[in-house]
């Protein structure tokens, strides 16, 4: 019990600010790596890979795509566990996860958007339809839209952090939205093919490379969200610091 006690306590250290940026200059070199490795080796399978019988050569757009989506609710789901460590266990780093991890979210909602319009056109035939999937995805974009806006136009950095936790946790509802909109409504999506109960329904050489993307651009996700994190406490150092100046100035004055 002692030694499992011991562990927790060392991970909490990386709770203190100095510590973490101390944590993130080590790990981050080394995801930087792996995400490229990963990714490179992913490109390779995904332009190897053979074409599906019915999509054709459009298929490839698959393997960025399905992971932008995966990262884009990964993401948001990242921020509503940093929100509670806001609202509930006031954890020194929650409210610098969600913050950091907002802008990154936006840009894989974004890109998710752009490839499965550019998948959808000649599946489809149109590039946008207002089914359930693409409308709850894109007010998924408008919330990490609205959640950097708003932490942004206020100045007193609790109240953006209580207001941009409260936020995220409400908008955390359109996550499943997302996840099973194509089982509640009729869409043009396709339903689950790899994460489902009865095992992937898609074929091994085309999950493969899939599999491969996926965890590549994930470690890019947690190297970027820490270099963002890391950032924003230096900024944060360098505004306090600031202030504690001009209150020097002013007492001198």
């Amino acid at each position: 019990m002692s030694d499992l006690t011991s562990r927790l306590s060392g991970w909490m250290d990386f709770a203190n600010p100095t510590r973490f940026v101390g944590l993130a200059d080590r790990v981050v070199p080394w995801l930087a790596t792996i995400a490229t490795l990963l990714l490179t080796a992913g490109l390779y399978m995904s332009f190897t890979a053979p074409e599906d019988f019915q999509q054709g050569i459009t298929v490839r757009i698959m393997y960025i795509h399905v992971p932008f989506a995966w990262l884009a609710m990964m993401c948001f789901t990242l921020m509503a566990v940093s929100a509670l460590g806001t609202l509930v266990w006031r954890h020194p780093l929650a409210d610098v996860a969600l913050k950091s991890a907002a802008p990154i979210g936006a840009v894989f909602t974004a890109l998710a958007l752009i490839t499965g319009s550019i998948w959808g056109k000649p599946m489809w035939g149109t590039w946008w339809v207002w089914d359930a999937r693409l409308t709850s995805v894109f007010v998924l974009f408008l919330m990490y839209l609205g959640i950097i806006a708003l932490t942004r136009a206020l100045d007193d950095a609790a109240r953006a952090a209580w207001a941009a936790a409260i936020i995220t946790l409400v908008g955390f509802i359109n996550i499943p939205i997302i996840k099973f909109s194509v089982d509640w409504w009729n869409t043009l999506h396709q339903p689950a093919s790899v994460f489902r109960l009865g095992g992937p329904t898609i074929d091994p050489s085309l999950l493969r490379p899939l599999l491969v993307m996926a965890l590549g651009f994930t470690v890019l996700f947690f190297a970027l969200h820490l270099m963002a994190m890391r950032t924003e406490i230096r900024r944060r150092r360098v505004i306090s610091m600031r202030r504690v100046a001009a209150r020097q100035a002013d007492k001198h004055h």
